[in-house]
């Protein structure tokens, strides 16, 4: 649903393999810990690198960023099984995320500080696994961000377009649903997105994707497990509100979204927001994937909240 701004690398980052006791995830690393570690869960057909505008400008914050290939996506691959994707599955797979993270010495990635949970943000679909984890062990995280996430189901018009999908994923190649896709201009590329960080080119509707970036969501998408993305899309027009029992948690809460969102419209995450009694930002300017239309803003946004639970030591 998100498209990357870019695709390299900023200075200090690397992607490696990170082990947990429920396998091994692709991940994309920047910064030290010295006021917590963020893990960033993307939502349905996304992958690491749609965090990779925040990269950097987590890390220069003072937090050690970790973005991930949920099980079934992209490069950390998966069985070719729906069970294997159910929510409570996923929420087991970030909690031994979040475990690998709160561990010194972990094989594959940097020493932190044991005992230290770290802050929980998932993107769209990865917010619902994300608050399915929260729920299951609230002690295991510093705090929650949904992100571009409401309260249950996807809206009206978007369970139609996933609806759509499935019926297309149980009939057609992996291929040809991506073709389809681009002829109706839906692709996985969330429509109208800008395909730039801040104030770094064009913007809107008809805007210019990179031909790297093209090339990269076809080869996301035909790498994603067909399995995975029929669970997620059942899981988006499936969902229960679960809001009153994450209010009941002593966690703290913060719901990010763009100005305007056609998964979730924005009326909905305010008043989630309220009934969470949940700090609530809204990045303007942006749609469903404001951690890529405008990474700068959106980090700016999510550091402020983290640096108020997060106080620089010393």
């Amino acid at each position: 649903m998100s498209r990357p701004p870019f695709l390299d690398l900023p200075a200090g980052a690397r992607a490696y393999r990170l082990s947990t006791a429920r396998g091994e995830f692709a991940v994309q690393e920047c910064g030290a810990p010295e006021r917590g570690t963020a893990l960033l869960l993307p939502g349905f057909t996304g992958s690491k690198e749609d965090f990779i505008g925040l990269l950097a400008p987590l890390a220069d914050a003072g937090f050690r960023a970790v973005a991930v290939d949920p099980r079934g996506q992209y490069e950390t691959g998966g069985p070719d099984s729906e069970q294997a994707y159910a929510q409570s599955e996923l929420a087991l797979d970030a909690l031994a995320l979040a475990g690998a993270l709160t561990t010194a010495g972990e094989p594959g990635a940097a020493a932190t500080v044991p005992g230290s949970p770290p802050h929980l943000l998932g993107h769209s679909l990865g917010g619902l696994v994300a608050r399915a984890a929260a729920l299951r062990a609230p002690e295991r995280f510093a705090s929650l961000t949904l992100m571009s996430c409401g309260p249950a189901a996807v809206s009206a018009s978007q369970q139609q377009r996933v609806t759509l999908l499935l019926s297309a994923l149980g009939s057609m190649s992996m291929e040809a649903v991506w073709q389809a896709m681009r002829e109706l201009d839906q692709s996985p590329a969330e429509a109208g997105q800008a395909p730039y960080p801040d104030g770094a080119g064009p913007d809107g509707p008809g805007a210019r994707v990179p031909p790297d970036i093209d090339a990269f969501l076809r080869r996301r998408w035909l790498a994603n497990v067909p399995a995975q993305l029929v669970a997620g899309g059942r899981q988006l027009i499936g969902e229960p509100d679960r809001t009153d029992e994450l209010a009941a948690l002593p966690l703290p809460v913060h719901v990010v979204s763009g100005s305007v969102d056609d998964a979730w419209p924005v009326p909905q995450l305010d008043a989630m927001a309220l009934r969470l009694g949940a700090r609530r930002s809204a990045v303007p300017g942006t749609g469903h994937s404001p951690n890529a239309e405008r990474p700068r803003t959106t980090a700016e946004a999510l550091t402020a909240f983290w640096r108020e639970l997060s106080p620089c030591p010393g």
